[in-house]
């Protein structure tokens, strides 16, 4: 059969493409439920502050104020923290491949030694290891590589974006950690605003476990379940810390 590589790509568009949600699925998820858990803690504070979890001395602008600017301060801080550290792994990841490469070209036979036992620890024998290697050898790049994922465990970094990631961080954090905010943006004909905030925090959370479903097909009970449980625990704990402060 006449496979080329025209047909290796076609292959992968067609069964393996991946949507901009699943190629960012841990910055979505990751930013999207600190957005909400972070922005309910400041309105959870403020009821939980506050007499039988009445904001009304407080005021609605104020929460909104609060929550608004730790929503943006937060979610800058944490997208760009997320950029730096991609970066800093990617340095890594540098630094020890060029020290891999200097062992490979001073060193062979005992990086072929190493790729050796490798290769037998993963349930090759030894005239497979040894034939592997060889063909290994050949092929320096490819060689290096198989190095820093199996000898030193190190995935490689440059798969990732720093820049896209870290927007897909911002943005995930804000438009999930936006709608805790929701009741204290418009005025209901019923309902207490905070009431309608836990409400909306359980809903986000819904909806977050929902986009995880979609993208990893995975059991939905698990998928929201999880995310419904972690969140709501973070959240009561904000509220719980806000009764040490009544006001």
């Amino acid at each position: 059969m006449h496979y080329t590589r025209q047909d290796l790509e076609r292959h992968i568009k067609e069964e393996h493409k991946q949507s901009p949600f699943g190629t960012y699925l841990r910055e979505i998820v990751y930013g999207g439920n600190d957005g909400i858990v972070t922005t309910f803690a400041v309105v959870a504070g403020f009821a939980g502050a506050s007499a039988g979890g009445q904001i009304s001395g407080l005021g609605f602008a104020a929460v909104l104020l609060f929550g608004l600017a730790n929503l943006f301060a937060d979610g800058a801080s944490m997208s760009l923290g997320n950029f730096l550290s991609i970066r800093s792994e990617q340095d890594r990841y540098r630094k020890e491949e060029r020290k891999e490469k200097r062992e490979v070209d001073a060193n062979p036979h005992i990086e072929k030694a190493e790729s050796q036992e490798i290769l037998k620890q993963k349930g090759f024998s030894k005239e497979q290891a040894v034939q592997l290697v060889e063909i290994y050898s050949t092929n320096k790049p490819f060689w290096i590589d198989f190095m820093m994922k199996y000898e030193l465990e190190m995935p490689n970094p440059f798969d990732e974006s720093p820049v896209f990631s870290a927007i897909a961080t911002f943005l995930a954090f804000v438009s999930f950690g936006a709608i805790p905010l929701i009741p204290y943006m418009y005025v209901f004909p019923f309902g207490h605003p905070f009431t309608l905030a836990v409400i909306a925090t359980g809903f986000a959370l819904f909806l977050l476990g929902l986009l995880r479903y979609k993208v990893t097909k995975e059991s939905i009970i698990k998928s929201v379940g999880e995310i419904l449980f972690v969140g709501g625990l973070s959240a009561s704990v904000a509220f719980f810390v806000g009764t040490f402060f009544r006001i």
